[in-house]
């Protein structure tokens, strides 16, 4: 098993090549049902500069130029002037992909928007397919219904990575209960609004008047009382951004 040590000094591996190791410590996690150590993973990070499931925290607009798409939830900037893909040989065109390529990106973009960890996006995709209801839409209402996106869709922060903040710091409520959990999953009647003191601040003040998004249409709004109201709930249409939703059902297929 691979320990702390393995990652102890950085000096006692230089002449290793990181690929090796990264290949090496990939294998290890894939055939081991232990816990990986957290100490080791903490210098494992640091060695190469990332952790290796987690929620993307890199340039946003570089990442949408990589997809081909405006993820709102990402961030409030466009790739538009700049709609090719990032690097030396972007405008050059995008790579003409294969089934499982096509398959990958459409299931990216929903994990990058919504800010989530491929465990995250799993678990959800798990949870539709168990429901009654056709998978892809309910595996898209499961993602409009996480409390970052309604904090985001209601406009009382301008991406989900803010609203995700809003939330952890206890800012939100929800029928008038403080909720720290970006993943917690509203009802249909449930009131949303920021806590007294926060809905008084000049950053959501200035989010609310000038919304990223259009409010969606299963969502009530009254800006006096700085509330949103779940109306109903959401549907495959109300995801803000194109999606072929039978390519992420098909990317799961074997695994779940």
């Amino acid at each position: 098993m691979f320990r702390a040590g393995f990652f102890s000094a950085a000096g006692e591996s230089t002449y290793l090549n990181r690929e090796i190791i990264r290949q090496a410590l990939l294998l290890h996690l894939a055939n081991t049902n232990y816990p990986f150590d957290f100490l080791a993973q903490h210098r494992a990070k640091r060695f190469f500069g990332g952790s290796l499931m987690a929620r993307y925290t890199g340039p946003r607009v570089k990442k949408m130029r990589s997809l081909g798409v405006n993820l709102p939830g990402l961030s409030r900037k466009s790739m538009d002037k700049r709609p090719y893909p990032p690097g030396q040989h972007g405008k050059v065109g995008r790579r003409k992909l294969t089934e499982y390529g096509r398959r990958l990106l459409e299931k990216q973009k929903l994990r990058v928007n919504y800010g989530l960890t491929e465990r995250q996006l799993r678990n959800t995709m798990s949870a539709a397919k168990s429901s009654k209801l056709d998978t892809g839409i309910k595996l898209l209402e499961l993602l409009e219904r996480r409390l970052d996106n309604v904090v985001f869709r209601a406009g009382f922060a301008a991406t989900i990575p803010a609203a995700r903040q809003l939330i952890n710091h206890g800012h939100i409520t929800v029928n008038g209960r403080r909720v720290d959990i970006p993943s917690y999953t509203v009802n249909q009647g449930d009131l949303v609004r920021p806590r007294e003191k926060t809905a008084k601040k000049a950053f959501v003040l200035e989010a609310v008047k000038s919304p990223s998004l259009i409010r969606p249409n299963w969502m009530s709004f009254d800006e006096a009382e700085m509330t949103a109201t779940i109306m109903t709930l959401p549907d495959g249409e109300s995801v803000p951004f194109p999606i072929e939703i039978q390519y992420v059902i098909e990317f799961y297929a074997k695994s779940l």
